[in-house]
């Protein structure tokens, strides 16, 4: 099949779609790592008590606390790569079954006909997402094992108070580098369920897109969570 008969097995709308969830994706993600209009974020708020994390750390004779949260931090990582490797398997599966699948969709009563074409590349649009998802969380789970070390390389509490803010300073960079990677792999959880719409309606592929930018958003920058680190820090300052 030549490209341009390829091309024709998708509607306007569908390209339409396609466009606008690269764009809300990788323009979110960039928006949400840059910042916006010096807007304080979940992400800015998390490094923030990473860094009060690793100068308390520096503080403590015993340790086993800390070694706990980032055994925590590890496991919760590994539960979600193992569950990426699942669904990549899964969906490799409905590849093998892909006939089936387009006739269950093909009887909902919102659902257009769609050419097996058409439906391979959703699929593998779907597959690459939790491919991508799985490459984050594994990067993650590298770093926390990273992190883990930092934190068993913590100096002694008799060393220079210059020394000891450096070291803080570098655990909580590991630390948040770990969580940012782990945030990414939880971004593409949330698009690839906006592709699931995409199967059934190029407009519910927009709205899903929509509707998942929009509750990231919220998250990020005017959660309940967000406004409480706020106002402890606010109260801190007075």
């Amino acid at each position: 099949m030549d490209f341009l008969a390829f091309f024709k097995q998708f509607f306007w709308a569908d390209w339409l779609g396609l466009v606008w969830f690269l764009i809300c994706w990788f323009g979110y993600e960039r928006l949400v790592e840059k910042g916006w209009k010096g807007h304080s974020t979940l992400l800015v708020e998390g490094h923030r008590l990473r860094v009060q994390w690793a100068q308390q750390m520096l503080t403590r004779e015993n340790r086993i606390v800390d070694c706990a949260l980032v055994s925590n931090l590890v496991s919760s990582v590994n539960f979600y790569a193992n569950t990426s490797i699942y669904i990549i398997a899964g969906l490799f599966a409905t590849l093998g079954a892909l006939d089936r699948f387009i006739d269950t969709a093909a009887e909902l009563q919102f659902s257009r006909s769609i050419s097996r074409e058409a439906m391979e590349l959703k699929l593998i649009l779907l597959i690459t997402i939790f491919v991508v998802a799985y490459f984050k969380f594994t990067w993650a789970l590298r770093q926390f094992n990273v992190l883990s070390i930092t934190t068993g390389a913590v100096p002694p509490r008799e060393s220079a108070p210059e020394v000891l803010e450096r070291f803080a300073q570098k655990h909580a960079a590991v630390n948040t580098c770990a969580g940012d990677d782990f945030n990414r792999g939880l971004r593409a959880y949330y698009f690839g369920l906006a592709v699931l719409g995409w199967m059934l309606s190029p407009w519910l592929f927009i709205i899903a897109t929509t509707v998942v930018v929009y509750v990231q958003a919220r998250r990020e920058f005017d959660s309940l969570v967000l406004r409480a680190l706020r106002e402890v820090d606010e109260i801190k300052a007075e």
